[in-house]
Order: structure tokens, then C-alpha cells, then sequence
């Protein structure tokens, strides 16, 4: 922002919408006074009043141009709220997932196969594909230092079996399949474990039906060796159903923050968990 002196008598503000507007307003008025002095008193009361437009004019976009939109990642995260809810807290209802709190590398490493093509949803390739690794990790960062209150559970109609199957798996696996618990990677009380292994809970039944089918048809992949495609592909479609059912109708634990370290060594190599 610089200033302009306006006929001669006070300093405005101006930017270059502003200075361009005073040039047409001096060209305007100039060209009404004309040379001859009989039409003076008629040209000083229009340049009178043209020039106190002006001076309001250059003022209030002054004033405009001075309430800049902080440049902070809060700012730039806001786009994401479109569809993750406000600062990430999306609820448990409907597709998408609340990202608000999960561990800054599974964050990071999301938004990274996404960009390279390894996770397939339009609108996220769209949003990072130009953006840089420092820039998604910033976003990472941010959204995974947010701690917000989670939403109670989804509400519906279920097969007490089919819950019980799911908590079964979710708990102790099913050794005859090879699968090893949920717990053994997500954490005990599953909300995960930093840096890079996600929550389990609060999480949206149809969300979590749509990772588990797109891991098991090949759609959603992972930095080799993808241990959650091994896994799913031992699943059967019940015990997928059985799964999504029973930790989408779980509350989220009061601390629903990540633990710092897993309980034991992984069962199964995973590229995307630094050992």
C-alpha cells in the first residue's frame, strides 16, 4: 500500500485500482473546466464534489485492502473442511473420514499416495497434486495436533453374531485365516499409534466398508510391503461387514489420543510404519 496526494492538499491511500480510478477522475474533471474562466465557478463545484468521492473512494479501498486474510495453515486447512467438518472433526455419519487428531504420519502418507496415485478418490488428487511433501506435511502436522471432542457412536440395527464376529476379529484375529488382531497394530484401545498407524473408532460404517473394499479389489494401496491388503485379502466380505459394524458402533474413549509406541513388534511388515 502506498499514498497519493489528492489535489495537492491530503495523502490517501491507494492501491493501483485506486490510483487508476483518481486518474480518471482528474482526466474527467479536467476536461469539464476546459480553458476558459467563465465556466470556473460550475467546474471548481464539480471538482469539489468529485474530489470528495475520490477521497471516500481511496479510503474505504484503503481500508479493504488492510484487512488482508492471514496467511497461516489454519487459513489454507479451511478448503478441507468442504468436506471433513469444521477443523477436521467430521461426524460419524455419512462417508467421510474425521481427520482431526490422527497421527501426523499416516496424515502425511495419505495425502502422499494420493498424490502419487496410490489411493483413487478425484477430489483429493485434484487438491495435492501440485503441493509439495514439506506443504502436505505441514497440513499433516496441523490436523493431527487438533484434539476435538468426538461425536457418540453411530446408531443402527445390527445381528447380535455379526457383532460379536466383529469383536472377535477386532480383538484376537482368526489364526486359521492368518489375521492377526486389530489391536496388535492399531493400538489397544484402537486409536492408534504415532507416528503413522491410524485410529480405528469414530470413524463412519459406510467410510470404513469403502477402505475395506478398496484394499480388498486393489483401489486403495499402500508403500509396499501393504499389509493391510495381505490382510483383507484373507477376509471373507462377512467378516469385513462384522468388522465395520462392531468399531463403528463404539464410543471413542475419552483420550482418544494416538499411543506413542506399539505394546509389541508388529506381526506383519507394514512400508508405510517406520521401524
Amino acid at each position: 500500500m502506498r499514498t497519493k496526494m489528492v489535489a495537492g492538499i491530503i495523502d490517501v491511500p491507494v492501491n493501483d485500482d485506486a490510483e487508476s480510478t483518481l486518474r480518471q477522475i482528474y482526466i474527467m474533471t479536467h476536461s469539464s473546466t476546459g480553458s476558459s474562466n467563465k465556466h470556473f465557478p460550475c467546474a471548481w463545484s464539480n471538482l469539489l464534489g468529485v474530489l470528495s468521492f475520490a477521497v471516500m473512494f481511496v479510503f474505504s479501498v484503503g481500508a479493504v485492502a488492510q484487512q488482508t486474510v492471514p496467511d497461516t495453515i489454519a487459513q489454507r486447512a479451511i478448503a478441507c473442511s468442504a468436506c471433513h467438518g469444521k477443523e477436521g472433526r467430521a461426524s460419524s455419519e455419512g462417508f467421510y473420514p474425521r481427520i482431526a487428531g490422527k497421527p501426523s504420519g499416516y496424515l502425511y502418507n495419505q495425502l502422499v499416495n494420493f498424490r502419487e496415485g496410490r489411493r483413487q478418490f478425484q477430489p483429493m488428487t485434484y487438491m495435492v497434486d501440485h503441493l509439495s511433501d514439506a506443504y502436505l506435511k505441514e497440513l499433516a502436522d496441523y490436523f493431527s495436533d487438533l484434539r476435538l471432542p468426538y461425536p457418540p457412536p453411530q446408531v443402527f440395527n445390527a445381528p447380535k453374531e455379526q457383532l460379536e464376529r466383529g469383536r472377535q476379529l477386532v480383538f484376537s484375529g482368526d489364526q486359521s485365516k492368518n489375521v492377526p488382531a486389530c489391536v496388535a497394530c492399531h493400538g489397544q484401545t484402537l486409536t492408534g499409534v504415532a507416528p503413522a498407524i491410524p485410529a480405528l473408532l469414530g470413524l463412519p460404517h459406510d467410510y470404513l466398508n469403502a477402505q475395506f473394499g478398496a484394499w480388498r479389489d486393489h483401489g486403495r494401496q499402500a508403500i509396499a510391503p501393504d499389509c493391510m491388503a495381505q490382510i483383507i485379502g484373507r477376509l471373507s466380505p462377512d467378516d469385513i461387514s462384522a468388522i465395520s459394524a462392531w468399531l463403528a458402533s463404539q464410543p471413542v474413549p475419552d483420550d482418544s489420543a494416538p499411543a506413542t509406541a506399539l505394546a509389541a513388534k508388529l506381526p506383519v511388515q507394514c512400508g508405510s510404519v517406520p521401524e
